[in-house]
């Protein structure tokens, strides 16, 4: 999975017009990338290491802020604000008409609050199921997880360069805005204000990690449906904040939703095979 998504990557900077040596950048750090994905698959064939072994379950994390960050580096010079012209009509309607907004924040700062710190949780979602996979004592589990959650997570940045978009927060300041700004929404703001990037917000990876997490659980670990549960109720509240607090479309959502169900296929067919 990570090999193929990175090779993609390497494409993607040959074909689009990219900026000065971009391209020269991408493919070197990718060959690096897969050069030590390739190594430790190795070394930890051949030694039977549990140092090793560990070390490979954990280093496809850091690469997902690679490998989104990298969709950045293809990022257009400018957009048209063609699909977002279309897209926010959608939100309003859900926003205002369906009354999104006002149920949202019904009570006050509690429920804008609830989203916004569901919002920042979804980076810790990965680190809490892996983590949890070892105090369970499930660890030959553990690739089938990763599997499923990159899944989720690299088939919507792949489709980053076919759908270039802003944020509406951005193309449409000061329009459709929380009424309530809290202290976990100043907080968010300046995350992604850092460190997003300026390629697309179709689909939203949030929210297709989220669920494809919470799926990949429910399949893995079904003796504890709990976990499962709490990350569905989780992944929900990571959807409808990306909406309410204007960081995607509702279209990215539901897109990213449906990213995740493919992924759920896919653990089914893990699942499968390994019975």
């Amino acid at each position: 999975m990570l090999a193929a998504y990175f090779l993609y990557c390497s494409a993607c900077s040959v074909i689009l017009p990219v900026r000065g040596d971009i391209t020269r950048v991408t493919i070197a750090t990718n060959a690096m990338v897969m050069a030590g994905l390739l190594l430790l698959g190795y070394a930890e064939g051949l030694r039977h290491s549990r140092l090793l072994n560990v070390m490979r379950d954990w280093y496809p994390l850091p690469l997902m802020l690679l490998s989104y960050r990298e969709m950045g580096w293809l990022a257009p010079h400018t957009h048209t604000y063609r699909l977002e012209q279309g897209w926010v009509a959608w939100d309003r309607v859900l926003l205002n008409q369906w009354g999104l907004r006002s149920l949202v924040e019904a009570a006050g700062a509690a429920g804008p609050s609830l989203l916004e710190i569901c919002y920042s949780l979804v980076y810790a979602i990965a680190p809490f199921c892996m983590g949890w996979l070892y105090a369970r004592r499930k660890m030959e589990r553990m690739d089938a997880f990763v599997t499923v959650f990159l899944t989720g997570i690299l088939s919507a940045y792949a489709l980053f360069p076919f759908f270039p978009s802003e944020p509406p927060r951005t193309v449409f300041p000061n329009e459709d805005l929380p009424r309530v700004f809290t202290v976990f929404r100043r907080f968010n703001l300046a995350l992604v204000g850092g460190y997003g990037i300026h390629m697309s917000v179709f689909p939203s990876a949030h929210v297709s990690g989220a669920f494809s997490a919470a799926f990949g659980m429910k399949e893995i670990l079904p003796e504890e449906p709990w976990v499962w549960r709490g990350l569905l109720l989780l992944a929900a509240g990571i959807a409808t904040a990306t909406v309410y607090g204007r960081y995607h479309y509702a279209v990215d959502a539901a897109a990213g939703f449906g990213i995740s169900l493919a992924a759920w296929m896919v653990a089914r067919r893990i699942k499968s095979r390994a019975r």
